[in-house]
């Protein structure tokens, strides 16, 4: 029997979503639970891997087992003893060809920034961006920039042999919410570290050190030695998975 599970959690103290030799990461909280429930290892599949520091809202993870109740008793069970730093918060029962990476159509990122120091009680969730006079109408121009299909190989922290590094994002904005801004992209993959690089490049126009053309020419692939900001993990979480 096939689960998909949507799960949050901080990723402050984890190594990422994937599991590493002799690192804790949020794979290896989450098997441990399934390992009590089922007297077994159970392994789970990720929709994808989010890296050291990043949060979750909507990350979703399928796996097979055998379960002779409802699955909010599954629910029930899995939250159970579980780190306080992780939460499922939904549970349901799927058909075997479902696949939590595969099956997927596009992700929402978000990621959470401030042009002051951050509370003590935020700083782990936000970027406290270190220039107060940030231009966000500059920023909010420059993001469109991004909407469509590009290569996006020069916001991408590393690239794989082989890796196709064309995206296309569906939107692409930033607002306002509470006393924070958000970046807000929706897409059908991303690149390692693209979401923060693609950060790092509006505050770099927000501040005058590059202009809206430089972006433009970037995706075009014409100005790729140039180094960008890459922004902190501490903003970034997986918002939703669309399926």
């Amino acid at each position: 029997m096939r689960w998909k599970c949507t799960v949050a959690y901080d990723g402050t103290e984890f190594c990422g979503w994937q599991s590493q030799a002799n690192r804790l990461a949020v794979q290896d909280v989450i098997e441990a639970r399934l390992f009590e429930i089922f007297k077994r290892f159970v392994r789970i599949h990720g929709s994808g891997r989010t890296d050291a520091g990043v949060h979750a809202r909507g990350q979703v993870f399928h796996f097979d087992a055998n379960w002779k109740h409802a699955p909010e008793a599954l629910l029930r069970a899995l939250n159970r003893n579980l780190s306080p730093a992780v939460r499922i918060t939904r549970v349901e029962a799927v058909d075997d060809t479902f696949h939590a990476r595969f099956s997927a159509h596009q992700k929402r990122y978000h990621y959470y920034f401030q042009l002051h120091s951050a509370d003590p009680f935020e700083a782990r969730y936000v970027w406290s961006v270190p220039y107060p006079k940030l231009d966000m109408h500059l920023l909010e121009e420059a993001v469109r920039c991004f909407e469509g299909t590009h290569d996006f190989r020069g916001f991408a922290g590393k690239v794989l042999p082989c890796e196709n590094t064309v995206k296309t994002l569906t939107s692409a904005g930033v607002f306002k919410e509470n006393n924070c801004f958000v970046l807000s992209l929706t897409g059908s993959g991303y690149l390692y570290r693209m979401v923060r690089k693609i950060m790092g490049a509006l505050v770099m126009v927000g501040v005058g050190k590059i202009d809206i053309c430089f972006i433009e020419r970037r995706l075009r692939l014409e100005n790729l030695q140039y180094p960008l900001m890459t922004a902190p993990a501490c903003g970034l979480f997986l918002e939703e998975v669309l399926y």
